[in-house]
């Protein structure tokens, strides 16, 4: 019996995507998340985020700079009650600038690196878990370890609402966590 958990994509999940989020000043979490993690945390899952950060393989932005805006985001769903257990984050793109960030890697969604790292650290059982994400890419990398994935129509959802594999379409996480996560779960 392992544990339950929600993966999370970051951006256009949890903060409005402006493209390449890596400043504090531009990083503004939608109001719904707040609720939303709360009902998961109380309900027992593990809350784990899994985001591609190409920007720091592309040169936009530092590894550093995104380690800033992960502990911003942190502390302010501290403040609210909300524990994210863990933040997996994938900087390679194969077209990169920087060496040493420059290769085709298992974790860059569609592959599923991050959420079987997460599988893994957490003694996580898919049958009982979720992913949330606004990308045909995050669905895909769920569906690669068998975990049931919801697409949000924040962030860049709405241009995959009409051609997804996602097994459920939510106006927002909001919305995927009462209609979808804790109807399924129970």
């Amino acid at each position: 019996m392992g544990n339950k958990a929600v993966f999370l994509d970051r951006d256009g999940v949890i903060n409005i995507d402006y493209g390449y989020v890596h400043k504090i000043k531009d990083f503004h979490i939608y109001k719904e998340v707040f609720p939303a993690l709360k009902k998961l945390q109380d309900e027992g899952f593990k809350l784990l985020i899994v985001t591609n950060q190409s920007g720091i393989a592309v040169g936009y932005y530092t590894l550093e700079d995104f380690k800033n805006v992960t502990n911003y985001m942190l502390d302010t769903f501290r403040k609210e009650g909300i524990f994210i257990d863990k933040v997996y984050y994938c900087p390679h793109h194969p077209e990169g600038i920087i060496p040493e960030f420059k290769k085709v890697c298992e974790c860059r969604k569609p592959e599923s690196g991050m959420i079987r790292a997460g599988i893994e650290e957490f003694n996580i059982d898919p049958e009982k878990s979720f992913l949330i994400g606004d990308k045909e890419n995050d669905i895909k990398a769920a569906h690669k370890e068998n975990i049931k994935a919801a697409l949000v129509k924040t962030g860049q959802g709405l241009k995959f609402v009409n051609n997804t594999e996602a097994d459920f379409v939510g106006e927002n996480i909001l919305d995927v966590v009462d209609n979808f996560i804790l109807k399924e779960r129970g």
